[in-house]
């Protein structure tokens, strides 16, 4: 299993080069691709999260190690059975009306990705109306609400409210987060899940699945 380990290891220094050839070699070994996936991959962007969180890690080794991800995955995709690289669960994700902002956002996103969630990712200035439509299509297991200006935040307040006024909240965990967002904030406009960085939101999307 010395394989995987030197495979955790490229990805959490973000060498994708040395990522990818460890992976082919990997398949070429005979390894299985889901097992590359769950136990060397997935694995190590948990570890490339918590060191995140802890400030061990910053953005940029987090983003290279994010893009190395997805190389690998490109690679094991073929190769994997219907719905193996997209096991976690499913979330839909955007940046709330009136926010324009998505650096923090898109790297939650290729957090949960790497973690094995399927995203579908709204992007920007998304009105509740796109939010409604969208949580209806995919029957997403969480929902996920950035914004970074204090003008916005009334705008993630509102949305979590329609949302639970249709009807689509029941059974569906509603994830905050952003610079002005805070834990008591999360609580007030009823929000399930409060993630401070992208590390968290992988670790508590996942916890979250499990509960």
């Amino acid at each position: 299993m010395s394989d995987l380990q030197s495979i955790t290891d490229a990805l959490i220094a973000g060498d994708d080069n040395a990522l990818t050839q460890k992976v082919q070699d990997a398949l070429d070994a005979g390894t299985n691709a889901s097992t590359i996936l769950s136990e060397a991959l997935i694995a190590g962007m948990d570890i490339v999260g918590g060191r995140m969180e802890t400030g061990e890690m910053f953005i940029p080794e987090v983003l290279m190690s994010a893009m190395a991800m997805g190389e690998a995955v490109a690679i094991l995709k073929p190769l994997l059975a219907e719905g193996e690289a997209t096991s976690a669960g499913k979330v839909v994700i955007g940046t709330v009306k009136g926010d324009l902002h998505d650096i923090g956002k898109n790297l939650v996103v290729m957090m949960l990705e790497s973690s094995g969630f399927d995203v579908t990712d709204l992007g920007v200035d998304v009105n509740i109306d796109t939010f409604l439509t969208t949580i209806r299509e995919k029957n997403p297991d969480i929902i996920g609400l950035s914004a970074l200006l204090t003008t916005t935040m009334p705008m993630m307040r509102e949305t979590i409210a329609q949302i639970n006024a249709s009807g689509l909240g029941d059974g569906v965990k509603i994830m905050v987060g952003g610079a002005p967002v805070d834990q008591a904030f999360a609580r007030e406009i009823g929000a399930d899940i409060y993630a401070s960085d992208a590390g968290s939101a992988s670790k508590l999307a996942k916890e979250m699945m499990h509960a």
